[in-house]
């Protein structure tokens, strides 16, 4: 689930997710048009996602206008599971037909941590690691060089998260 936060409340929304027991390596803070990404993990039912945290999610800070933005991503064919921290999220667009061999193609590079198709406004959300700007730039180059059938994608590097 993605959220765009009100300038400045990133930090409240963060501290009432956490407050939902949402763990906090499930929870990134990004630079770029998403604030807020939190990954769920073991659902049973899109039923349960709506009442245990969407719902709720949507409703915090609703006195401040605190999210003015939800988007939510439904993973169809999942990558890889990882506990891994990734420095940056790529999102990308690729041709229907092609997605399980972009998926593959993904996979295989060692800087993708997982690939994960999705229902969404992307197609894929892809954690990739790097050391720093440079070696995420490389990263960036290599997805792109390395992966026919990409029609979009914008990176977000992710933030430290202090609560």
């Amino acid at each position: 689930m993605a959220l765009t936060c009100k300038k400045g409340l990133y930090n409240n929304v963060i501290e009432k997710l956490t407050e939902m027991d949402i763990p906090l390596g499930n929870i990134y803070l990004l630079y770029g048009p998403i604030d807020i990404l939190v990954k769920f993990d073991e659902l049973t039912s899109i039923d349960e996602f709506i009442t245990k945290w969407f719902n709720p999610i949507r409703n915090i800070g609703a006195d401040k206008n605190s999210i003015w933005k939800t988007m939510t991503y439904i993973v169809a064919i999942e990558g890889p599971k990882y506990a891994e921290s990734p420095f940056a999220f790529m999102f990308l667009n690729v041709q229907p037909r092609d997605a399980e061999f972009v998926q593959q193609k993904l996979t295989e590079l060692p800087q993708v941590i997982s690939a994960d198709f999705v229902f969404g406004p992307c197609d894929f959300i892809v954690p990739v690691r790097a050391k720093n700007q440079m070696d995420l730039q490389k990263t960036i180059q290599t997805v792109h060089n390395s992966v026919s059938g990409l029609e979009e994608a914008y990176t977000t590097v992710v933030a430290m998260l202090q609560i």
